[in-house]
């Protein structure tokens, strides 16, 4: 196989992360709207597309925020090059700026009820098709993974057998989503479904991500991995309620209203 493996549409020729990329967007919209009909949602349609224009927006700019503070020195000495602002982004960053922009727009519009359980099973959809044209883009892409031994170990074009790390995160958040699905089943406290996506990923990406060969830029972590144990740090409290031993709470959705980015 020789990276990037371009796709053929009719008469075009397409870069795989382009397509990939955007059915990775038009995918998981489907998911989320069918889940909405399906289970039903507690915010107005007033307010969910507030929301899920705030997602779009923090996501953004969290994306690119992150991917700049990859590596500090390099981005200061590109920082006038117009490039700058199109080239890379990261998922880490894309869901804290999700979160965070969510949480601007739920106070300014009064909205207390949590509001991102529709988009945890969305989100791990999204996720998969997407890193499938990651992969099928190559080095080209910066998400593969250092040199292995191993059997499975993908020559990417360069002559090394690199760990194929985007197919890692398929497999995990596919395993992710299933057990989400599963969580989504049962009566569960509103909210813990995208909780448990978040938590589930941003534990994975620190994981993960000691096997890509990323600058690290303190005590030996990188910048996306700093930004996973911030957020684990700010779901701490949620970690430790689930580790604890089951016990029945009355703030539970049912199964049929599990509608509800935190």
């Amino acid at each position: 196989m020789s990276f990037p493996v371009y796709l053929h549409v009719g008469p075009l020729t397409v870069h795989p992360h382009l397509l990939f990329e955007a059915l990775a967007y038009a995918v998981g919209f489907r998911v989320y709207l069918e889940l909405r009909r399906r289970q039903g949602d507690r915010l107005q349609d007033f307010d969910r597309w507030w929301v899920i224009a705030a997602a779009a927006l923090g996501a953004l700019v969290g994306g690119k925020l992150l991917f700049l503070l990859e590596d500090p020195r390099q981005t200061l000495l590109q920082i006038n090059a117009p490039a700058l602002l199109f080239s890379g982004k990261t998922i880490v960053g894309a869901l804290i700026g999700g979160l965070l922009a969510v949480e601007f727009a739920k106070r300014r519009l009064g909205v207390h009820t949590r509001t991102g359980d529709l988009f945890a099973l969305p989100l791990c959809v999204g996720i998969a098709v997407g890193r499938i044209g990651c992969f099928l883009t190559g080095l080209e892409d910066q998400t593969a993974g250092n040199a292995t031994s191993l059997p499975w170990g993908v020559n990417f074009g360069d002559g090394v057998a690199r760990h194929p790390t985007q197919l890692y995160e398929i497999l995990f958040v596919v395993l992710l989503g299933m057990a989400i699905f599963r969580l989504s089943r049962r009566p569960h406290p509103e909210g813990d479904l995208f909780k448990f996506f978040m938590v589930g990923y941003f534990f994975f990406r620190l994981v993960c991500d000691f096997l890509k060969p990323e600058l690290r830029v303190y005590a030996g972590l990188s910048s996306i991995q700093w930004a996973s144990v911030a957020m684990l740090f700010y779901y701490a409290s949620d970690i430790r309620r689930w580790l604890r031993p089951t016990r029945v709470s009355p703030a539970v959705s049912s199964p049929t209203m599990a509608g509800s980015l935190e």
